[in-house]
């Protein structure tokens, strides 16, 4: 450990309610959130919620899906992912694991994206981890596989599969996003 991360202040939730802008907290170190999302960042993500809520909806009306809400995972960690799939309603902040967290990469969140959210959502025991890269118009996805994160799709075309607890199925039609 260096000077720096010895004396650096160390934050909380409660800090970060109070916080102007938008922010992540990790592990007490506030992580600046990238500027507002591109038009193509936000369709892509828009898309996989539409297409992810209306299988589930068919499905099983107890899981939800949702943008942007912030997850509460510890009294020092805050992140922010940009879709999730949990099976209950959530009236203010996210407190306990998803099913599913989706991501869309972009030049300035890649790693963060790629690593540093990687190893939380695994610590976490996230079922499944979706990294979109509009980019390149591709889809990788992980599944926690005794406690580890195993790829097991990597593609710009095909389907995604997903078997959430509950029972239900969803799929993601890798091209349909980028249409």
């Amino acid at each position: 450990m260096g000077l720096a991360d010895k004396y650096l202040p160390k934050y909380t939730v409660e800090d970060y309610k109070v916080w102007e802008g938008d922010w992540e907290l990790i592990e007490g170190m506030p992580y600046a959130m990238a500027p507002s999302p591109l038009g193509k960042h936000q369709k892509v993500v828009f898309k996989t919620g539409r297409e992810l809520a209306n299988q589930i909806e068919l499905c099983d009306k107890k899981c939800n899906v949702y943008l942007d809400l912030d997850w509460i995972v510890s009294e020092d960690t805050v992140i922010r992912p940009d879709l999730i799939v949990i099976c209950k309603e959530i009236e203010e902040y996210v407190k306990e694991t998803p099913e599913v967290v989706v991501e869309v990469v972009s030049k300035s969140t890649a790693q963060k994206d790629e690593y540093l959210k990687f190893e939380i959502y695994q610590k976490e025991k996230v079922p499944y981890y979706v990294l979109v890269y509009p980019d390149i118009k591709k889809v990788r996805a992980f599944k926690l596989i005794d406690g580890k994160f195993d790829k097991f799709f990597d593609s710009d075309d095909g389907v995604l599969e997903i078997q959430l607890k509950n029972g239900c199925k969803v799929s993601i039609y890798v091209k349909k996003l980028f249409d």
